[in-house]
């Protein structure tokens, strides 16, 4: 752990890496990263998003099945050092992580922007937020492509900085082409309960998603609902006469259009209307 690129990772981060090291004689150490981040993100979408869990939890014992148990059974140790990590304030420890174990020449030599300066960018960009908090009732975030979530993270730490609680006034959309950054997006944001729809795509292509995630905040805020009212709010204020593009350029993005999506999106939002039933 005497290498330089470690210095600046806290001792959760540091005894990630360990952790990882440890599992890394058997494996090449950037398939221990990835297969991490793909068991935390099916964990955590198998608890909220009971539409794809067949097919996650298959997927998940695939995984495992490559490790020998004492292997096994430090992927919760590290899940465990992450959410601790994240204890600390709203940062992007695992790109962090990502950099310092110089995986990137893995994965097409992708390169995540520091915090400080997605950050620094963060507050010069929300600007208005409170105005538009205002006219919506929340921000809609797009992030084309979302690496770790950094760019994400940085936002909801600069609505906190503004007095904005972020898990309530804040959705994003997260697209990025490589399954491992959406992973690690995913666990990141469900981490700090942001609610956020990621979609593994290419963004500048007309393919369809490969895969998507829900966060826990997602569902557990009624954000299906919450989108779809303010699209109807905007389009019901409009003066007579005014067309629907005008009404989609005043409401915020739609999370996705692809039926799939629509299909899981509708499937878990009557599940969870179902979920609160129970509790008068």
């Amino acid at each position: 752990m005497a290498n330089k690129e470690f210095t600046g990772l806290d001792r959760h981060q540091r005894a990630f890496v360990s952790l990882i090291q440890d599992n890394s004689h058997r494996h090449r150490r950037h398939e221990v990263f990835s297969d991490f981040c793909e068991l935390g993100a099916l964990a955590i979408s198998n608890s909220v998003d009971r539409h794809q869990a067949d097919g996650s939890e298959a997927r998940y014992l695939q995984i495992v099945a490559r490790y020998e148990p004492e292997e096994v059974r430090r992927f919760p140790e590290m899940l465990g050092h992450l959410t601790l990590a994240l204890e600390a304030g709203p940062r992007d420890v695992l790109g962090q992580i990502f950099m310092g174990l110089d995986l990137g020449d893995h994965w097409k030599g992708q390169f995540f922007t520091p915090y400080e300066l997605a950050y620094c960018m963060a507050k010069m960009t929300l600007t208005d937020c409170e105005q538009v908090i205002e006219r919506r009732g929340f921000l809609t975030v797009m992030e084309p492509a979302c690496g770790a979530g950094g760019m994400v993270i940085a936002s909801a730490a600069a609505l906190l900085d503004r007095g904005i609680n972020y898990q309530q006034n804040m959705h994003v959309t997260c697209i990025d082409v490589d399954a491992t950054a959406c992973h690690m997006a995913y666990l990141q944001l469900s981490l700090l309960h942001v609610p956020a729809v990621i979609l593994q795509a290419n963004t500048l292509g007309s393919d369809p998603a490969h895969a998507y995630w829900v966060t826990p905040a997602h569902v557990l805020g009624l954000w299906d609902f919450r989108l779809r009212s303010s699209e109807r709010i905007a389009v019901a204020s409009l003066p007579a006469g005014e067309s629907g593009e005008q009404a989609q350029a005043q409401a915020p993005a739609p999370v996705d259009q692809s039926p799939d999506l629509v299909r899981h999106r509708e499937a878990v939002v009557g599940q969870r209307i179902e979920q609160m039933s129970l509790f008068g």
